[in-house]
């Protein structure tokens, strides 16, 4: 298994909690972002920077992504790819993104897209709190300790 992290919006918590267990599990780690990320010196962790545009990273991410990946990403239609590729997405939020939950987070996000295109105005994603953290921690070490079986 390898794991994949949509790093360009990644909270840094997030990753450093990602770092972690990539080292206490020995599991290779590739950030991949339109912009540099820094990464700790390890042969386990690695930052891929890909060029400037639309979706650019997470068409790397696809391209490479094999059945069993895990992919980090609070973007639903990339996680929606990574589950037609037969891997799975885990958003910072600790939420695991399923092919039973999948079109439903697409319509909505669909949904507050044409709400926002029409003027109103419906706000972003609240601040990642302690909880969320922690919420993402815990389904991380659930994700790895039934998938690293």
């Amino acid at each position: 298994m390898h794991i994949w992290v949509d790093a360009d919006a990644c909270p840094k918590v997030i990753k450093e909690i990602l770092f972690r267990a990539s080292q206490r599990l020995s599991l290779p780690l590739t950030l991949v972002a339109n912009q540099s990320v820094a990464v700790p010196p390890s042969s386990l962790i690695n930052a891929i920077q890909v060029q400037q545009g639309f979706d650019v990273a997470d068409n790397y991410i696809v391209q490479q992504v094999k059945p069993g990946d895990l992919v980090i990403t609070a973007d639903i239609p990339l996680a929606a790819e990574v589950l037609e590729e037969g891997g799975h997405a885990l958003n910072p939020r600790g939420e695991l993104y399923t092919v039973n939950n999948i079109r439903e987070r697409l319509m909505m996000r669909d949904f507050m897209s044409d709400l926002r295109s029409s003027g109103i105005q419906t706000g972003g994603p609240a601040a990642l709190s302690q909880r969320d953290r922690q919420e993402f921690g815990n389904a991380l070490d659930r994700f790895l300790a039934k998938h690293l079986k």
